[in-house]
């Protein structure tokens, strides 16, 4: 290649360098480099005099050159010449000096060359450098940086010139006066001290192991001097920070005597720079160097530092470390290395030091104090030895402090202490304490809250970290296992480290675990020995209590258990066997469970179960008694946990029905009784569940203790002096006699059966009544207080409960019953009507059931009362999410807890109901609760509904299940019943319809069970509904409509005829229903009622059509309304002509209710089949639509539809949604798809004709309107693959649209000749005489359906081709040009649908689209195109006889399409090009065709346009083979296929190779064909042309070159350097790096 076109590419390089585009700059410097690396020398020199050529080249540019150069240099640095090496070091030098000022990216640039030279040539730059460091004159700036950059890049070069430099500098230093001046020698020197010790540490490596430290020290000295006693006091941070880190690293060069005399002023200078400093970590970093250096040589003047040298030091670990600032932590590192230097002279200063300042609260120096401690704990171990103990007493006061942080420090000293063996020392349990005081911290922020300090130590952080310190310390510091075990387990009993069980449980599992498994002696605890433990009773009993509660305390329900097991031979040796079987069981239920899905009920008696089981194991009645005794002075740690506290009550009664010693049963008691809180709620029915389980063993003791403490001084007012307290005294009363009501309600159920009958009347309801403060029950209670109220109610309710388990055994009447049960009542009538905020209404229900069942039975106005009250309290309460108003009294309840309330309310209403039913068993029994529900059943609130259907359908499956038929008795409330209950399956609320189908299908057996079926007979039918409920989830209308109508036939079959009447009436009360979903059902009904039983009611119809007609403008709802359309249809349908003629001139569009009518209209196959037939007929002969003129002003005209044809449209559209016109529809398809087929074609953008009483246009969609009616028409044939395909290709919506229209057809006619091919035939017979028609856009719509279906062999099949094709000869010269389009598309498609065919029309064809590519009448070109693509196709199958002598003559025709703007042309082109290659193989004229637009079809592989890289593709391919080189052919086929993305550059790249080796002789034609595309249109194909050129110059052989003309070539790349577009530019750059 010619020097000059090296040249030429390297200066257009140079001058694009500072592209404004920043990845050609990067690919500019990569050519510049790419070509450097080739031609060292020669570009080097090209850079070279560019800069000399232009001495006022912008900074930025000379910038890139010069790093060019430095590049090129650093890598080849071998292969340039000595001269060349010479001028560079001379060039560099001038540039890095040129400027006296200081300019830092250019002079850098230049020294960064030197710097790279110098690592090879350090003689010569030395030389340079030195001629610029005369003594006596002060260098450059860069001169002396260059010396430093040097000293590091290349040290055993640099270090022996280093004395030499020094001599030369010492005397430049005092000239120095400005402060980037000093700041480069400082630099410097830091530098050049740290390559010397570099040198010297590794002098086994060095040129000149010769060389030692005082060769330097006089030196470094006299420097040391300057910049100590003048620079270091320099104004400028910048320079003071860089003097000192020089000289930290001179301080190890210099003498040792120097260095001693200097430590006195060095050190308070270092420190006096931290105040004037913000940059901390340079000054502590040089402060650490004097000191490593000062100990090293062993100092004496050192330790008159320590002081000050400290104060300091411990300001700077006190600072706040920001871990998202790199230098502060760097700081804080530096810090800590101090302290260790000066541990290892001055131990013990340095540790009271330390210690002392520990005793200052201030924060953050507590912080930096414990820092300290923590890293000379674990880095100067044996330093440290001696001082454990003074440590361990000097850390208790920061335990004291408050503030997390310092607490965090705390504990990570401890963590290190705990490693290094201090916590088994004397107060080593103090930290231990400590830790697990901290891992029952409380939160600090609730769930919701974040902190706003983000410094903070939250509690919950705290807390986290010493749950994973004290693990750390259980599982990997072995010996601290005797430290911990067993006295953690002290821990575990005040309430004030709770919050710590689960930690510390699970550390006391690993360490017991790992004693029991080793066998020590130490996993036996000796509690008698061991001061401080709690007892095994006391162990037992609160990990019980945690177990039972087993997610409070973060979770430590399982790990309590697990420690339980774990202890138990040591908290009796009996319980081993019996907890190994019954805990794990246990605590695989917890591992399964949430807080929310635990049954906390369940859960509670089966540790309770677990207790007594273990009592009875244990079988040690002193133990067991201790037991009760610990664990009732254990009541009071729960003051503040009443869940716990009542959980607690019940383990000691269950322990006290295993106590043998009566006394102290009653000790127990008495001290549960007096000391308990009753003033709560929970603590109150604590109380008393756990007395009723010890009356269970012990009930005359039981009894005779409340009786006595009924009598004693709690009972009595207070004395005179207590007076002011009066007020609060009687509430105490009041809620210590609650406690006692309770009791003997438990006391009544938990007894044994066979005692407790003969008890309740004497003692028990005596002595609740004596408490109740009124002498007979039957007054009206007089008490406010709400809790003795709940007590009482409560406690009634546990007598019933009790009597009636007696009852089964013992007969027994309950004389007090109606007594009670009016009380209950009063409290109930009591409550608001519009809050739940109390249990008194469920406690009252519950009370009142358990009481139903006893003898004597209610009156009829004593029930009625009951029911009344109840149902009308309970149902009309507001929704459970309703929040109630605040009262002053009363609190709000939490959702949670007034949901279970609402819950238990319901439940509890629905037991009473079902014992006030099984009191009188029979239809009249039904009724008389039955109505009590009834009215509000048709409530308009969806709660209200809810509840009253549900409560039904409780009440009816209870009737169900407890029947009993004696005689043949009628339901006779049957029809009722249903009418009321039928429509609810339709109600809008999911919850209604499920409960009342559950209520039809038990109200049908029970119908069986009366008609004498028996109690095993299943009914076929009757199950059906069953599967209904499942559907009624489905809020679908549909879906509902068809699961009432199966309803109704389920229950017409099994309703007996005399119901029928009652129950078609109530439904039509059911039509103005408050729901309209229940209109709806009621009427759907309705109409299947009529339908099957319809026969027996003849005497109603004339009432029941008058209603239906007055209902039917009135019923808004559409659903209503189908069924009211339906009814009609079914009353009326030998009326239908008359029904007809009021519809078809409605007018447009047609409501709601018209459209219901046309399309019940289909449901008769006969008449809807005269209806088409009509319909088909007029829009054959009538005007599709008028031409009307816009406005007067603008002219133009607008096509709008006449009116019938479009009603009839309209109606036809209707009527064929019917299902039941599908008979009709598929005997008159043809007919009728080609009759709406021309129709949309006519009605594309016409629109709606004006309604002459409005004047805006009707909002009828006329083309929409024959689309649906042509898609509901393909349903109706049950044509469902081609409406797939037609929605799956969104063809409707296209048809629909003017400019779609055409792209919908095709759609159609495509997937009808995939789907419904037999059909055609007949379609096509009746749509050829519209081809005639006179309307233009008729003639489109049939002409675009004939065209695809050539597409289709089916049509060669059905023996449809000779009329399609002659069809399409004709259209060949239609006026429309839209419709010539169609024609030729039509033709080219027969090679498609039918090739064998081609041949026989090969001349028609050829003809044919020869006159397409050379048509003039085509705006868009597009039958151009038509003709290209259909040749295309055609030339597939056609012939070589009949092509042969045209190959040329098309070739030549397609040619200047290639370069066309239009994609689509260049598309279609270049395929038929591909096409055409079959019929030119062999052929030599052929082949030079193909290599004349080679290029051009190689540019097109990165065509912005996918499909005309696609064709690119196909057509090389195809053309491989005619190529004439077997490699090309080869890579054609394997890298060009379609579904594989082609990387350009490689495939370009191998090609050229292949085209300089098998057509030399082209490359001149090639180069020039594709320096033509660098004035492309397209930026991606000039970008490609200019790769194609890159690669060619790449891999040309020099003997080639001469083919090629080079300075085209240069000036085309140098002309796309400079393209507006980036890309282009890149790849021009990209190309030029070749020209080597």
């Amino acid at each position: 290649m010619d020097e000059t076109d090296v040249e030429q590419v390297t200066l257009a390089l140079l001058d694009a360098a500072t592209d404004k585009d920043s990845e050609v700059q990067e690919q500019v410097r990569k050519s510049m480099l790419t070509l450097g690396k080739q031609h060292p020398d020669r570009v080097l020199a090209m850079c070279q005099d560019y800069l000399l050529k232009h001495p006022k080249l912008v900074v930025t540019h000379r910038v890139v050159i010069l790093q060019t150069i430095e590049l090129i240099v650093g890598c080849r640095i071998e292969d340039v010449s000595y001269p060349r090496i010479k001028s560079i070091i001379s060039l560099a030098s001038d540039e890095m000096t040129r400027s006296k000022e200081v300019i830092p990216d250019w002079q850098q640039a230049a020294s960064n060359i030197l710097v790279a030279v110098g690592n090879k040539h350090i003689n010569d730059i030395m030389e340079e450098i030195l001629s610029k460091f005369q003594p006596g004159l002060l260098p450059h700036f860069f001169v002396v940086q260059t010396l430093a950059n040097l000293s590091d890049s290349n040290v055993y070069g640099m270090v022996p010139f280093l004395n030499a430099i020094l001599g030369t500098m010492l005397p430049m230093l005092s000239m120095a006066k400005q402060d980037n001046m000093k700041w480069v020698f400082s630099s410097a020197l830091c530098h050049f001290s740290d390559s010397i010790l570099e040198y010297l540490a590794n002098l086994d490596k060095a040129p000149d192991p010769t060389v030692r430290k005082d060769t330097f020290s006089s030196e470094i000295h006299a420097a040391f001097d300057i910049l100590f006693s003048n620079w270091l006091q320099s104004r400028e941070s910048k320079l003071r920070l860089t003097v000192a880190e020089a000289v930290g690293s001179m301080c190890h060069l210099m003498a040792s005597d120097k260095l001693e005399e200097q430590i006195p002023k060095l050190i308070p200078a270092i420190l006096s720079l931290y105040k004037k400093n913000n940059e901390h970590y340079v000054i502590s970093k040089s402060l650490c160097q004097v000191l490593d250096a000062s100990v090293n040589m062993g100092s004496r003047v050192l330790e008159t530092q320590l002081d000050s040298l400290l104060f300091a030091l411990h300001q700077q670990v006190s600072a706040p470390v920001d871990y998202s600032n790199p230098p502060t932590i760097k700081n804080h590192n530096e810090v800590l290395r101090c302290f260790s230097i000066l541990a290892k002279s001055f131990p013990d200063r340095l540790v009271m030091f330390v210690l002392q300042k520990l005793e200052n609260s201030n924060e953050r120096s507590r912080v930096g104090s414990l820092a300290v401690l923590r890293h000379l704990i674990n880095s100067t171990t044996s330093t440290m030895e001696s001082k454990k103990l003074l440590i361990l007493a000097s850390i208790r006061q920061p335990m004291a402090d408050h503030s997390n942080k310092v607490k965090k420090h705390v504990i990570q000293v401890i963590s290190a202490m705990a490693h290094h063996g201090y916590l088994e020392l004397e107060g080593g349990e103090l930290l231990v304490r400590f830790i697990v005081q901290h891992c029952a911290l409380h939160d600090t922020y609730r769930r919701d809250q974040k902190p706003t300090d983000p410094e903070e130590v939250t509690n919950e952080a705290l807390r986290t970290m010493c749950d994973n310190t004290l693990h750390l310390l259980t599982t990997t510091v072995g010996r601290l296992a005797d430290v911990l075990w067993p006295k953690l387990l002290y821990y575990l009993t005040p309430s004030q480290y709770s919050n710590a069980t689960t930690p510390l449980c699970k550390s006391l599992v690993v360490l017991g675990t790992k004693k029991k498994n080793n066998h020590e002696p130490s996993f036996n605890i000796d509690f008698t020995q061991e001061v401080n433990l709690p007892s095994p009773q006391t162990l037992m009993v609160r990990l019980m209590v945690n177990a039972a509660f087993p997610f409070n305390s973060r979770g430590h329900g399982a790990p309590s258990l697990s420690l339980l097991q774990i202890l138990s031979v040591n908290i009796h040796p009996n319980t081993e066997i019996l907890w190994e079987k019954e805990i794990p069981p246990l605590l695989s239920v917890l591992e399964e469970s949430t807080a929310e899905s635990l049954d906390k009920k369940c859960w509670s008696e089966k540790l309770l179960k677990l207790l007594s089981k273990t009592l009875a194991t244990i079988d040690d009645d002193k133990w067991v008694c201790q037991l009760a005794a610990e664990a009732t002075r254990y009541l009071s740690t729960y003051n503040n946990a009443l869940e716990e506290k009542s959980f607690l009550y019940r383990c000691i009664g269950v322990t006290l029905q295993q106590c043998f010693n009566k006394e102290v049963v009653k000790k127990q008691l008495q001290e549960i009784l007096f000391a308990a809180r009753h003033n709560d709620a929970v603590e109150r029915e604590g109380v008393a569940m756990g007395i009723g389980l010890c009356a269970n063993s012990h009930l005359e003791g039981t009894l005779a203790k409340l009786d006595e403490f009924g009598k004693s001084d709690a009972f009595k007012k207070s004395p005179s002096i207590f007076n002011l307290l009066k007020e609060r005294n009687d509430v105490e009363v009041e809620k210590v006699k609650s406690t006692l009501i309770l009791c003997y309600g438990q006391v009544a159920l938990n007894a044994p059966p066979e005692k407790i009958l003969n008890r309740i009347d004497q003692d028990i309801l005596r002595c609740i009544s004596k408490h109740f403060n009124t002498k007979v029950l039957g007054i009206k209670v007089e008490t406010k207080d709400l809790t003795m109220k709940l007590s009482l109610i409560q406690s009634v309710g546990l007598i019933a409960k009790a009597i009636s388990e007696c009852v089964k055994k013992q007969g027994y009447v309950f004389s007090r019953k109606q007594e009670l049960i009016t009380v209950m009542l009063d409290f109930i009538k009591a409550e608001p009507a519009d809050s739940l905020r109390t249990p008194v209404r469920h406690l009252v229900m519950t009370t009142c059931a358990n009481l139903m069942p006893l003898e004597p039975a209610l009156s009829e106005n004593e029930s009625f009362d009951l029911l009344k009250v109840c149902v009308n309290s309970v149902f009309s309460l507001p929704p459970e999410t309703h929040t109630p108003e605040k009262t002053k009294e009363e609190e709000i309840l939490d959702p949670k807890q007034r949901k279970a309330l609402y819950k238990d309310t319901f439940t509890a209403l629905q037991e009473l109901l079902k014992s006030v039913l099984a009191k009188d068993p029979t239809p009249d029994g039904m009724q008389s609760v039955f109505k009590h529900i009834e009215s509000w059943l048709s409530s308009r609130h969806d709660y209200e509904r809810e509840r009253a259907v549900t409560a039904t359908a409780h009440l009816l499956a209870y009737y169900l299940d407890n029947l009993t038929v004696k005689n043949m008795v009628s339901f006779h409330n049957l029809g009722a019943l249903l009418g009321r209950l039928s429509p609810r399956c339709s109600d809008p609320h999911p919850v209604v319809r499920t409960a009342a189908v559950d209520c039809i299908y038990t109200l049908l057996y029970i119908q069986l069970r009366y008609e004498g079926f028996s109690l095993d007979y299943k009914d076929e039918a009757v199950d059906s509904l069953l599967p209904i409920k499942d559907r009624l989830e489905n809020p679908d209308h549909s879906v509902l409509y068809k699961t009432c109508s199966d309803l109704t036939k389920v229950m017409s079959k099994r309703l007996p005829q005399q119901q029928l009447t009652t129950l078609v009436f109530m439904l039509f009360e059911g039509l103005v229903d408050s729901q309209t979903n229940c209109c709806r059902a009621s009427s759907v009904i309705l109409n299947t009622l009529l339908k099957n039983r319809g026969g027996g009611l003849q005497e109603l119809v004339p009432e029941m059509l008058e209603v239906l007609h007055v209902r039917l403008q009135g019923i808004t709802e559409e659903q209503v309304r189908v069924a009211a359309g339906q009814t009609v249809l079914i009353l009326a349908s030998q009326h239908l002509q008359t029904v007809v003629s009021t519809l078809v001139n409605q007018p447009l569009p047609y409501d709601s209710w018209t459209s219901e009518m046309w399309m019940a209209l289909g449901a008769d196959p006969i008449v809807a089949k005269q209806i088409i037939e009509m319909v088909m007929e007029k829009l054959l002969i009538m005007a599709p639509y008028v031409d009307k003129k816009e406005s007067m002003v603008r002219g133009g005209t607008t096509k709008v539809a006449t009116n019938q044809p479009l009603a009839m449209t309209c109606g036809l559209k209707e009527l064929l949604l019917n299902g039941q016109s599908q008979e009709p529809a598929a005997s008159l398809f043809p007919q009728l798809f080609s009759c709406l087929t021309v129709r949309l074609g006519a009605s594309v953008g016409v629109s709606a004709p004006k309604d002459n009483n409005t004047k805006h246009a009707a909002s009828v969609h006329v083309a929409g309107v024959a689309a649906d009616a042509l898609r509901i028409l393909l349903a109706r044939a049950q044509l469902d693959e081609v409406m797939n395909r037609m929605d799956e290709d969104k063809a409707w919506d296209a048809i629909k649209e003017p400019n779609a229209h055409i792209t919908g057809v095709t759609l159609l006619a495509r997937a009808m000749s995939k789907h419904a091919g037999p059909r055609l035939p007949a379609i096509v017979e009746c749509l050829c005489p519209s081809l005639n028609n006179i309307y233009e856009c008729q003639r489109i719509t049939v002409t675009a359906f004939f065209s695809e279906l050539l597409n289709h062999h089916v049509v060669t099949e059905l023996m449809l081709i000779d009329v399609l094709m002659n069809n399409m000869m004709e259209r060949i010269s239609d006026p429309c040009c839209t419709v010539r389009m169609l024609a030729v598309r039509g033709l080219g498609n027969i090679a498609v649908g039918s090739p064998e065919k081609v041949n026989k029309y090969a001349k028609e064809l050829l003809a044919a689209m020869s006159s397409g590519m050379e048509e003039k009448d085509d705006p868009g070109k597009l039958i151009t195109l038509e003709a290209m693509s259909g040749l295309s196709k055609v030339l597939l199958y056609l012939d070589k006889k009949n092509v042969h002598l045209l190959v040329v003559y098309i070739f030549m025709k397609i040619k200047p399409f290639l370069e066309s703007e239009n994609d689509e042309i260049r598309c279609a082109s270049i395929h038929l090009m591909g096409n055409l290659s079959k019929f030119g193989s062999g052929e030599p004229v052929f082949k030079d065709q193909i290599h004349n637009v080679l290029v051009s079809l190689l540019l097109h592989l990165v065509d912005p346009n996918p499909q005309v890289v696609k064709a690119c593709k196909y057509a090389m391919r195809v053309c491989a083979p005619v190529v004439g080189s077997e490699q090309i052919t080869a890579m054609f086929q394997n890298h060009l296929l379609d579904d594989k993305s082609l990387h350009y550059g490689e495939f370009i790249n191998d090609l050229t190779k292949y085209l300089i080796q098998d057509f030399p002789g082209m490359l001149n034609f090639y180069h020039i064909s594709v320096i033509q595309f660098f004035k492309s249109n397209w930026p991606e194909v000039r970008a490609g042309a200019a790769m194609f050129i890159g690669f060619l110059l790449g891999n040309l052989p020099e003997e080639h070159f001469s083919h090629l003309n080079m300075g085209t070539i240069t000036k085309g790349l140098v002309m796309l350097l400079q393209d507006p577009d980036p890309v282009v530019r890149v790849k021009a750059a990209e190309a030029m790096g070749h020209f080597h």
